[in-house]
């Protein structure tokens, strides 16, 4: 049975505390604009582009956009399928939901990862070879992963310690950093090592209630300074241990931890800019907002009240009639309060 070994640091300690802080911000935003589904969708398109950038793929994010939009580009036939891919990916792991997940679910996400990029005799299915990991710019093999006649008995190991009574009450974020390692140190197949264990810690986190609204891509994070992503996770893999469970992994947690609490922190900083004042909460609870009515909100929060010549600035394509109607939506809901006579007229947050 594989059980793992590592520290809960202050560091650790440190980042899950910012995670948690973020994650009840986000959920428990009281204002959730109507467009929330342009912030997945521009979740979808990060976590599709980086996750796939770090793999090599050329394409940069307008052309992500594009091929997600079904529109044709100039690009090699693979970079254009893997985007392709990575996205019914994580369409497949939207569709999972809570369910307990296993063997079946690596060798799904395996498949559509490489899904005419892989043989179909590859694509979802352990590899029957030795592989190895070798440094881009040297050539050099940085990594050995275990013989392929080991794969599925480690691979099982896991999976039964992942669903079993030991990992019950570790946090979610532990438990997903702690598959992206173990499953890209097995290195289960052939090619697409990197995007399944990704995707299928990100399943991981799902599972486990960490969805966030889907708002967050830790894949851009791990793009971002893609030398030390590889490097945090070979400083592991090269340590001198005679076992899979020996191998601390106390400093990737640290990373992987960091990670998903600096990119959590940047989507809070951005549900707040469009949220009102938490104040509000106990008495408006979620409220669904048109985009109009967003900077509205904004600009009073920002200037303390509007006037009808300041929201013609802002918001030049309306007639003054259509912004009435929204400012008197607001009042309704009990958000803003008019002040002065008509002509005169200011409106304020209550």
């Amino acid at each position: 049975m594989y059980s793992p070994k590592y520290s809960v640091s202050n560091l650790i300690l440190k980042y899950i505390g910012k995670i948690e802080a973020s994650k009840e911000v986000i959920e428990n935003a009281p204002l959730v604009p109507a467009y929330e589904a342009k912030f997945r969708q521009e979740a979808i398109i990060r976590t599709v582009h980086h996750g796939t950038h770090i793999e090599g793929n050329g394409l940069d994010t307008g052309e992500v956009v594009a091929v997600l939009e079904g529109e044709e580009i100039s690009a090699r036939d693979r970079d254009i399928q893997e985007v392709l891919n990575y996205r019914n990916v994580l369409n497949y792991i939207d569709r999972k939901g809570k369910r307990e997940i296993g063997e079946k679910d690596l060798l799904e996400i395996h498949r559509l990862t490489v899904d005419k990029v892989l043989s179909n005799e590859r694509a979802g299915h352990y590899r029957q070879t030795q592989v190895v990991v070798k440094n881009s710019k040297t050539g050099e093999v940085s990594f050995k992963p275990p013989e392929a006649g080991q794969v599925k008995s480690l691979v099982s190991d896991f999976l039964d310690w992942l669903n079993g009574s030991e990992a019950v009450d570790i946090h979610p974020v532990l438990k997903a950093g702690i598959t992206h390692y173990v499953l890209a140190f097995i290195h289960p197949f052939v090619d697409g090592n990197g995007r399944t264990s990704r995707a299928f810690a990100t399943l991981v986190l799902f599972r486990e209630g960490y969805d966030i609204k889907k708002f967050f891509s830790i894949e851009e994070y791990f793009d971002r300074n893609a030398k030390r992503y590889y490097e945090t996770l070979q400083s592991v893999s090269n340590q001198k241990v005679d076992s899979l469970s020996d191998r601390d992994l106390t400093g990737w947690l640290e990373y992987f931890c960091e990670g998903v609490a600096e990119e959590l922190e940047r989507v809070k900083q951005r549900v707040q800019k469009l949220s009102l004042d938490t104040k509000l909460k106990g008495r408006t609870g979620q409220i669904v907002l048109s985009e109009r009515q967003v900077k509205l909100v904004e600009f009073i929060e920002a200037n303390g009240s509007v006037n009808n010549r300041q929201w013609r600035s802002i918001l030049r394509d309306f007639s003054d009639d259509t912004i009435l109607r929204d400012l008197k939506d607001l009042q309704k809901k009990k958000l803003v309060k008019k002040k002065g006579s008509t002509k005169g007229a200011v409106y304020v947050l209550r």
